[in-house]
């Protein structure tokens, strides 16, 4: 019984020490405390679902927000996985996925990256209308896994790691814009040659 114990107490230590919380029992708390979230697709159910998440976790969402998080491009995909001999039923993998930035001061892109979801679900072709539902069903979790994982990568950006970005970003701005100012200063600097004289006759 003792040694019973003393394994689902190790267990547990070991799962909160990687970060895993069963659901309900708690969330971790984003860094960030004020964001502007908007979106390609301003009234997708992608958008709407991750702001409702990020409200209900405590964070203040308005337009002007020292971070704002750009859901660039949407995309739902279905392609076939696999067939039955007679071609009735088949396996179909799904994919959703978004690309996604964070934008800082002077709307510096800090990161750029995807999130992809797939999943698998069988056609059956001899129920087209619960195999339609199926496929609704499967997406609808699809994108609560994708706002899921998007939650996720917003909850590892410390305070520190922004900073981060945002100094890196900076740099990069400053070197674009003196790299911009020395082929404008080249381009005055070279002699323009001047139009050909053609001769009268």
């Amino acid at each position: 019984m003792i040694k019973r114990n003393l394994l689902v107490m190790g267990l547990a230590v070991m799962l909160s020490a990687c970060g895993f919380q069963l659901r309900g029992t708690g969330t971790n708390e984003l860094s960030i405390k004020e964001l502007d979230v908007t979106a390609r697709n301003a009234y997708g159910e992608t958008v709407k679902q991750l702001r409702n998440t990020l409200e209900n976790s405590g964070v203040k969402l308005y337009s002007g927000a020292p971070y704002h998080l750009v859901l660039l491009n949407e995309r739902e995909d279905q392609r076939a996985a696999s067939y039955t001999g007679g071609s009735r039923t088949a396996e179909y993998e799904l994919t959703t996925a978004v690309d996604y930035a964070v934008k800082g001061l002077n709307d510096a892109t800090l990161l750029q990256d995807k999130i992809e979801v797939n999943k698998v679900y069988v056609r059956d072709g001899n129920n087209v209308i619960g195999s339609s539902q199926e496929a609704t069903k499967v997406r609808k979790e699809m994108r609560n896994e994708l706002v899921q994982r998007l939650v996720v990568r917003l909850q590892q950006l410390s305070p520190s790691r922004l900073d981060e970005l945002q100094r890196k970003a900076d740099l990069r701005a400053k070197a674009e814009a003196e790299a911009l100012d020395a082929a404008r200063r080249a381009q005055d600097a070279t002699p323009q040659q001047s139009p050909m004289q053609i001769p009268a006759n």
